[in-house]
């Protein structure tokens, strides 16, 4: 058997590019004792990946040059000389861009396709939907009534607040990149509002859609509009700093001239980093899941067919490409 893996070959400089890897068939290594082989069906993209990309250490330790690119994915265990997996089950982990994976079961989470189909297990069922909910409930505290406000509505992350924060009774209003994605927040995830960054004026448009100011801010997208919200802040909230998607192939980041706004809005700035949770993850599936079969929640996926797609379809996830949870089909 033959293992076709993605490589990091190159630090990225700026946008990630195809020729920051290699694809590259290997023999598969041998399965020891304690150990399990996975046979993937889907991989994640995620924005985390570019940040993984680099050299050094920040809540996790870059990939190294030469190693197999990290990603969230998701299978079928093949064989298992370990007691704790079954041949048969279905697990997901960091398990690599690959399209087998040796593990020893450290770090792996049984997927229960009872509770939706595998794809979710890597999307709102997985590390996405887990930030989510993590982050909009333990660090964005929303109340029923309050108004919470979502950058870069449209991705997984984005969708599966903007929908739990709809399920608690708040209003909700959310930023995206095109009319469609727009549509697709208010038609299909039940947003209040939705507003076209590209467009339309977001300043005037959140005073225009949230006159008493913004309760929750789950940001996701950083850079300026970030400073803008934090103009439009309702006393006593919380801001949510998930991600800065806007700034990932910048050689800086864009720091918030803004900030003091927290002050004067009595505010709490704080982050998520869903590893934090990793022992309640299965109280949130639980939880997601039973929204979902009660059709009070959706989730879009987009899945591009065969691992040598890896590299340009990473890059959908920095140019706007990417509508609904970004997924490559083994």
């Amino acid at each position: 058997m033959k293992n076709t893996q993605v490589i990091l070959s190159a630090r990225p400089q700026g946008m990630v590019k195809s020729s920051d890897f290699d694809i590259q068939t290997n023999p598969l290594e041998e399965v020891k004792e304690g150990e399990l082989l996975i046979e993937i069906e889907y991989i994640s993209l995620d924005p985390a990946m570019r940040g993984w990309m680099n050299e050094g250490t920040t809540y996790i330790k870059g990939v190294e040059l030469g190693a197999v690119m990290r990603a969230f994915s998701a299978g079928k265990i093949l064989e298992s000389k370990n007691r704790d997996y079954k041949v048969g089950e279905y697990v997901s982990g960091l398990l690599g861009a690959q399209t087998y994976a040796v593990s020893n079961g450290q770090g792996l989470s049984r997927c229960d396709i009872e509770k939706g189909p595998l794809s979710w297990h890597l999307g709102i069922l997985g590390m996405p939907g887990m930030t989510a909910f993590f982050g909009l409930k333990e660090r964005g505290q929303p109340q029923a009534g309050e108004t919470v406000f979502v950058s870069g509505a449209a991705g997984i992350v984005g969708s599966t607040v903007g929908q739990i924060a709809k399920v608690l009774g708040c209003k909700v209003v959310g930023t995206a990149g095109s009319d469609a994605k727009c549509r697709f927040l208010l038609e299909e995830c039940g947003f209040d509002a939705a507003i076209n960054y590209k467009t339309e004026d977001v300043d005037q448009k959140l005073k225009e859609y949230c006159p008493e100011g913004v309760s929750v801010f789950y940001d996701n997208v950083g850079g300026p509009l970030l400073d803008t919200v934090l103009a439009n802040l309702a006393r006593g909230a919380r801001v949510v700093i998930c991600g800065a998607i806007s700034q990932y192939n910048q050689a800086s980041f864009y720091g918030p001239k803004n900030y003091m706004k927290i002050v004067s809005a009595r505010g709490i700035l704080t982050g998520i980093i869903v590893f934090d949770f990793i022992k309640e993850y299965p109280r949130a599936v639980d939880q997601l899941s039973e929204w979902l079969n009660a059709g009070k929640m959706k989730t879009k996926e987009q899945i591009i067919d065969g691992i040598e797609q890896f590299p340009v379809a990473l890059q959908k996830l920095f140019t706007g490409d990417n509508f609904g949870k970004l997924l490559i089909r083994v």
